[in-house]
C-alpha cells in the first residue's frame, strides 16, 4: 500500500505541470495576439501624428512665404522652404540657433510647439525679432503696445510664462518704447524653449522622420 500512496503525489504533480505548461502556452499565444492590434494602433497613431504635423507645417511655411514675398524677389531666397536633406535636418540638432535660422526648421518647430499647445513662446520670440528691426519710433511704440497686449499683460490671449517683476518692468518701459523693451523676456522665453521644447522636438517622430532617407510623405501615406 506504501507504493501506491508514493506514486499518487508524483502523478498529481505531473498533471499539474502539464496543465500549467498548457495554460502558459495559451496565455503566451494570447499575449502575442493581443500585441498585434496594439502594434497596429501604434503604427496608425504614428502616421496620424506625422500627417497632422505636415498639415501644421504647410500652414506655417505658406504664411512665412507670403510674409516674405515683398522682401525679396530673388529665386534663390526661398530654397529653405523646401524639405531639407537628412544631412541638413541633422544640423538642427547641433544648436538651437541652427534650427531657428532655417525657414523650414523654424516652421517645423512652430508646428511642434502648436502640437504641444505652447506656440505662444515662438510667436513672442518672432514678434521680438521683428520689433528689434523696427526703425520708425511711431511704429516702435505701436508694436510695443501690441506685443504687450498679446503676450505680456494678465490674461493676454497668448500670455507667456514670465515672472511678475519682468512684466512690471515691461509695462513701464513701453511708455517710452526702445528696442530693448522686451530683451529680458525674450531671453527668458528663448532659454525656456532651448532647455525644454527643443530637446523634445529633436526626439519627436516628425524630426526623426526628417533625418531618415525615406520621405515623410511616404510614411504618412502608409496603410
Amino acid at each position: 500500500s506504501g507504493g501506491s500512496t508514493g506514486s499518487s503525489p508524483s502523478t498529481g504533480m505531473q498533471s499539474a505541470l502539464v496543465l500549467a505548461v498548457r495554460h502558459g502556452g495559451r496565455s503566451e499565444r494570447g499575449g502575442r495576439r493581443r500585441s498585434e492590434p496594439e502594434e497596429a494602433d501604434k503604427g496608425r497613431m504614428k502616421r496620424t501624428i506625422i500627417k497632422d504635423w505636415k498639415t501644421k507645417l504647410s500652414y506655417f511655411l505658406q504664411n512665412s512665404s507670403n510674409s516674405n514675398k515683398r522682401r525679396s524677389k530673388k529665386a534663390g531666397k526661398h530654397r529653405n522652404y523646401f524639405r531639407p536633406s537628412p544631412e541638413e535636418a541633422q544640423l538642427w540638432s547641433e544648436a538651437f540657433d541652427e534650427l531657428l535660422a532655417n525657414k523650414y526648421g523654424l516652421a517645423a518647430f512652430r508646428a511642434f510647439l502648436k502640437s504641444e499647445f505652447c506656440e505662444e513662446n515662438i510667436e513672442f520670440w518672432l514678434a521680438c525679432e521683428d520689433f528689434k528691426k523696427t526703425k520708425s519710433p511711431q511704429k516702435l511704440t505701436s508694436k510695443a503696445k501690441k506685443i504687450y497686449n498679446d503676450f505680456i499683460e494678465k490674461e493676454a490671449p497668448k500670455e507667456i510664462n514670465i515672472d511678475f517683476q519682468t512684466k512690471s518692468m515691461i509695462a513701464q518701459n513701453i511708455q517710452e518704447a526702445t528696442h530693448t523693451c522686451f530683451s529680458a523676456a525674450q531671453k527668458r522665453v528663448y532659454s525656456l524653449m532651448e532647455n525644454n521644447s527643443y530637446p523634445r522636438f529633436l526626439e519627436s517622430e516628425f524630426y526623426q522622420e526628417l533625418c531618415k532617407k525615406t520621405p515623410i510623405s511616404r510614411a504618412a501615406q502608409g496603410t
